[in-house]
């Protein structure tokens, strides 16, 4: 196909004219929707021209009014998804009038059916798929929707904001009418119709008024809603209390539906959710599950400020309302259960998804200069990469002055769509901080790295530390300049403790508890700092809670890692001393087994690992955080070309030489650890259960079959989800060392297998986790199982939920999906193809599993590169997949 023309951010205009008010109805019948949009224009004093550009793209325009006059071909332009007008007028009313077939669109954009309710969304650009309308965020106003449909079908209708009107209508029908107060651009519109459940609460804001809520639910999930509720007033008491945000409606609602693209949308005063992120019970969901639904109700509730009161010029700035509304989440959730163990889960992920990502074709900044789709923009980079760029102000600046530029930010722009610059222009003036080097972050993709060195001078007592940056070229960007990296760093001794230091020309590092911290301000290609007053030679506790999102060089012994990953005052570096310990020890056995010798792991990491497991002063979630080894693709991301079979062969020896090695420890942790009583949805209960079953999974390592039968009984046994799908987990991966599986064991993997797909074939939810376990195994005839799941009931290939479950775990198998036949490939790519013409969101999202095919041995990037070939060479494909398959490609 065609390349189709990019859309750059140096080409941005405002519109030619704004508008007023819209009014839509909606008249809903089960094989279509008519749709009528009735629009005030005004000219804007500015206009380049007096065209008015209009997007839509649905089956069928029937009517087209201006001031109450018919409009025919003649008096448009019609282009692809576009049309144009010349109104001779300065203000003027349009009328549109449209049909569509909910319930035909599997894009699951736009107004679409998910069972038998009806829905929408309209992020990015789905608003055009209803009516044309200048569908950009620049373009706000005030909405007024009227909804009719089957008062026995469809009891429910909603919309944004307050309920104006509502009543019967003949044969059998009925309306709804909402309005919105507050101006809105079009992707924040919603609509939601069906036959729901409802649950109730209220919550009273800090200035007395009180905000009815309301949660709809399918019938028969009414028991799984009142976490989600409970989320949702734990969030708005946070913002009242953190950033001074109260709630501006009097009704806040969120609907649950199994179809959905994303995980939730933010629409004003209507949150659509994906039900995986709003339905929770103890027997159906996991601990994770819980922590999940609370973080994203979070991040959905404070878009509220952070994307709808305040909003985005272009998509080009989406990581202003992305990259801070993850970092609110983000502290929303360190502040209600552990800010360490937060910001592990928070690093591991940004480094699993967003490093990849800079360190291949699909690199982009956080604020891209071009786009082909902006579907294809909801990325790591856009999201998590962008909350650390407001993490780091947030560093550089200090909370004090963080919070006066968010209340600036605030009310200099309510009601505005602006951009990343006017966010960082109040950080600047609350905090009179230069930070104009510091937007570079924005502009410019890639990791960078940086190298660190020093030397120690006993007769002075200080320390002369080096910090060096470099950035690799990216595509599009070959040259690149100096960043501004905050560097937070700690001193210790040689037992472990925070010492007290200064910092040449720079105030005193500050003493927080036990632990001593300065910022470094790196702005240079290279810069030496000159620390004074050390009493002895430092071990360097370097980039403490990962203050800046780079790779780190800098050598360290084992000794020294041991020591922090036994003492570091700061609980991130602590679990970042045990990652780079456990990545050093794997990379060292990957040589071995390329170079055919046996792999052995020194005493001083099993030592260290299992001194670590052992400390019960330390929260349970920090321990099994750190006893969690760093992953496969993580271990092949330091190498210059993956070697799967080492890698995989590395990961595996490491973890069973732990469980082997503290086999009796591990044990007697676990049962420690295996209280019985009622479920406890807290963070400590929650750490306790995760330690428990981490020792759990390294007590099977060691691959005897009492540890499997253990596992068998803790699933039999189970009271909540955490605990059945661990041990479904281990049994699934079930392996014996050196030898074939003995037939027990082989029999308790695919009876509980088998057992729990019984027990749980009608939960959709619960079925996507038994789909993520089954694709994600280390078992030789993986792909075969894979394909039969395809063909399983509990598949369906149009949900997007179980797509990813099956194919995305699938893909994460490194060992199965690399497999040398390139059938993995295959399987992957036919799902992308068939995938592309009904859902192109969901398709190019697939395709990016295969963006780092030129890291791995020629034999596979030749395979790999012909299936992409494959995918670019399909005709009618959707210009989303084609812009990733491009990208892949490098062209």
């Amino acid at each position: 196909m065609s390349a189709p023309k990019a859309i750059r951010l140096s080409d941005y205009s405002a519109p030619n004219y704004s508008v007023d008010s819209i009014e839509l109805t909606f008249e809903l019948f089960d094989d279509k929707a008519e749709i009528t949009s009735l629009v005030k224009y005004r000219k804007r004093p500015d206009a380049k021209s007096g065209e008015l550009l209009l997007f839509g793209e649905f089956e069928s325009l029937q009517t087209l009014e201006m001031d109450g006059r018919t409009l025919d071909e003649s008096d448009w332009a019609r282009g692809k998804g576009t049309l144009t007008l010349t109104p001779r007028q300065q203000e003027f009313e349009l009328k549109c009038r449209t049909e569509i077939r909910p319930h035909e669109n599997k894009t699951l954009m736009g107004l679409y059916r998910s069972g038998t309710t009806y829905c929408t969304q309209c992020e990015a650009e789905g608003f055009r798929k209803i009516t044309f309308f200048p569908d950009r965020p620049d373009v706000m106003t005030t909405y007024h929707t009227r909804i009719e449909a089957d008062q026995k079908t469809c009891p429910i209708l909603l919309s944004n904001g307050n309920l104006m009107d509502s009543g019967a209508l003949a044969d059998g029908r009925h309306f709804a009418a909402w309005e919105d107060p507050f101006p809105k651009p079009s992707y924040l519109f919603a609509l939601v119709a069906g036959d729901l459940a409802r649950l109730d609460d209220r919550f009273r804001t800090q200035s007395g008024r009180d905000v009815e809520l309301r949660l709809y639910v399918n019938h028969g999930d009414e028991d799984r809603g009142d976490h989600a509720l409970q989320s949702l007033k734990k969030s708005m008491t946070w913002d009242e209390e953190t950033y001074g945000r109260e709630y501006d409606l009097d009704l806040f609602m969120i609907v649950a539906v199994h179809d959905f693209n994303f995980g939730a949308m933010e629409n004003k005063g209507l949150n659509i959710f994906n039900s995986a992120l709003v339905l929770a019970r103890p027997e159906t969901a996991t601990d994770g599950d819980y922590q999940r639904i609370e973080g994203v109700v979070g991040h959905e509730y404070f878009h509220n400020w952070s994307g709808n009161r305040v909003t985005c010029r272009d998509w080009f700035q989406l990581s202003l309302k992305e990259g801070f509304t993850v970092f609110r989440d983000q502290s929303f959730s360190a502040d209600l259960n552990s800010a360490e163990v937060q910001r592990i889960n928070d690093v591991r992920a940004l480094r699993a998804s967003q490093f990849t990502e800079d360190a291949g074709p699909t690199a982009h900044a956080v604020r891209p200069a071009s786009y082909l789709t902006i579907d294809n923009f909801y990325t790591s980079t856009i999201y998590e990469k962008g909350a650390e760029l407001i993490r780091m102000m947030h560093t550089m600046i200090g909370a004090k002055a963080f919070r006066a530029g968010s209340d600036l930010y605030f009310k200099r722009h309510d009601g505005q769509a602006v951009t990343t610059d006017d966010f960082v222009a109040a950080m600047e003036e609350a905090s009179g901080f230069d930070l104009e080097q510091f937007k570079l972050w924005y502009s410019q993709a890639g990791t960078p790295v940086v190298r660190a060195f020093g030397n120690y001078d006993a007769a002075a007592k200080t320390f002369s530390l080096t910090l060096e940056q470099r950035l690799k070229p990216t595509p599009g960007q070959d040259v690149k300049e100096p960043m501004h990296i905050p560097v937070a760093l700690g001193l210790l001794d040689a037992k472990g403790k925070d010492m007290e230091f200064g910092v040449e020309n720079h105030d005193a590092a500050s003493k927080s508890g036990d632990k001593i911290t300065a910022i470094l301000h790196l702005k240079k290609a290279q810069q030496t700092y000159f620390l004074t007053g050390v009493r002895e030679a430092p071990r360097l506790s370097l980039l403490r809670g990962f203050s800046a999102p780079v790779r780190l060089e800098f050598e360290e012994s084992n000794q020294d890692l041991c020591l922090r990953f036994a003492r570091d005052a700061d609980g991130f570096n602590r679990w970042e001393a045990g990652q780079r310990l456990a990545t050093k020890t794997m990379l060292r056995l990957v040589g071995d087994h390329q170079a055919g010798s046996e792999l052995e792991v020194s005493a001083d990491v099993l030592d260290a690992f299992g001194a670590l497991a052992a400390d019960e002063s330390l929260d349970p979630a920090l321990v099994a955080e750190a006893l969690i080894l760093p992953g496969e693709s993580w271990v092949g991301e330091q190498m210059d070309e993956v070697d799967v079979e080492a890698v995989h062969a590395a990961r595996g020896h490491l973890r069973r030489a732990l469980g082997e090695r503290h086999q009796a420890a591990f044990l007697a942790l676990y049962h420690r650890l295996d209280q019985k009583g009622p479920y406890k949805k807290d963070a400590a209960a929650m750490g306790r259960r995760m330690l428990k079953n981490v020792s759990l999974a390294y007590v099977a390592a060691g691959g005897k079959t009492d540890a499997f039968r253990l596992a068998d009984a803790q699933f039999r046994a189970a009271s909540n989800m955490t605990d059945e799908i661990s041990a479904l987990s281990i049994l699934a991966n079930a392996a014996i060392p050196g030898a074939e599986l003995p037939q027990e064991v082989a029999t308790l993997r695919d009876q509980a297998l088998d057992d729990f797909r019984s027990k749980w074939k009608d939960d959709p939810l619960v079925m996507n986790k038994w789909l993520a376990v089954e694709a994600g195994a280390d078992r030789s005839d993986l792909l075969a199982r894979a394909k039969d799941l395809v063909a399983d009931s509990v598949f369906d290939e149009n949900n997007p939920n179980k797509v990813r479950a099956l194919y995305g775990s699938f893909a994460r198998n490194l060992i199965h999906f690399h497999d040398r036949s390139g059938a993995g490939y295959r399987f992957l790519v036919d799902r992308v193809l068939e995938t592309d013409c009904k859902n192109p969101q969901l398709a190019a999202g697939l395709l990016r599993i295969l963006k780092s095919w030129r890291r791995y041995d020629p034999a596979r990037r030749a395979l790999m590169q012909a299936e992409l070939e494959r995918v670019i060479g399909t005709d009618g494909l959707s210009k989303n997949t084609f812009e990733i398959a491009s990208m892949v490609l490098g062209r």
